[in-house]
């Protein structure tokens, strides 16, 4: 266990190396990150300044929920986001070298390509969450100094899990590209608001069959106090941590299952 370990830090390290070698190059991508997530940012602002409430909930409160998902995300882009590439993988055969390995294939994978550019997001995302968290005057109580440190780690632990599964696809459909980012990048920007801003079938869908409304919308109404204006109780906040562990099962299930039932490019 050592030594594998041992290994797949070497294999990140050897990334991170190389990307720093183009120094430049490295520095911009960090802080063309950073932007983009501003731009984000500027979305909501912008989207405030035409109405006072959205969904019910003020700018103060909604960025709450935005800083909660884009931390989430954030992290989990960084850990997992390039097995978004395994249609890349698949077509290339790349994939049939890394099965031969006597390494793990999904921990291979994440170590091929580590986006240390994704930093410069990261670092933007958690200021943001942490100044909204500020902004919004919450009433601090020991669980939700616990919940403000959990519910982001399993939002992110949540995302990873769509990452892998929706990537799983590839094994079957190499174009699923648009599939993956729809749940994804998609789901990213469903947490990012209120769920009382969607209705019928969508929020149904989105916010509880396929879990999304446990990423931000439940955990930041617990860190507000805040009653849920859909009536459910108020212990959901902390649902996250269940659902997520949910999520890793799904994913690792349907992980198992491509990699048991891929074939080979032949290439």
């Amino acid at each position: 266990m050592g030594e594998t370990l041992r290994i797949y830090l070497q294999l990140i390290g050897a990334q991170g190396r190389a990307q720093a070698s183009y120094r430049v190059s490295f520095w911009l991508d960090l802080a063309g990150n950073a932007i983009v997530v501003g731009a984000d940012l500027l979305t909501v602002l912008v989207i405030y300044t035409q109405v006072p409430k959205l969904g019910g909930f003020g700018v103060a409160q909604t960025l709450v929920f935005f800083g909660l998902a884009l931390a989430a995300f954030s992290l989990a882009d960084l850990f997992v986001g390039n097995i978004e590439r395994m249609k890349t993988y698949v077509r290339m055969g790349t994939l049939d070298g890394v099965l031969v390995r006597p390494l793990g294939v999904l921990p291979q994978l994440l170590a091929m390509d580590v986006g240390f550019r994704r930093l410069g997001r990261v670092a933007y995302a958690l200021v943001i969450f942490a100044v909204s968290l500020s902004y919004a005057d919450i009433p601090w109580t020991p669980s939700r100094v616990v919940l403000a440190v959990v519910a982001p780690l399993s939002g992110a632990v949540f995302f990873c899990a769509y990452f892998v599964a929706t990537a799983t696809v590839a094994f079957w459909w190499v174009e699923s590209g648009e599939l993956a980012n729809a749940l994804t990048y998609g789901g990213r920007d469903f947490t990012s608001y209120p769920i009382t801003v969607y209705s019928g079938w969508f929020r149904k869908l989105f916010a509880f069959g396929l879990g999304f409304g446990f990423v931000a919308y439940y955990p930041g109404l617990a860190l507000l106090g805040i009653p849920d204006p859909l009536g459910f109780p108020s212990w959901l906040g902390w649902g996250s941590v269940l659902v997520a562990l949910i999520a890793v099962m799904v994913a690792a299930t349907i992980w198992r299952t491509g990699v048991r039932h891929y074939r080979s490019t032949g290439s």
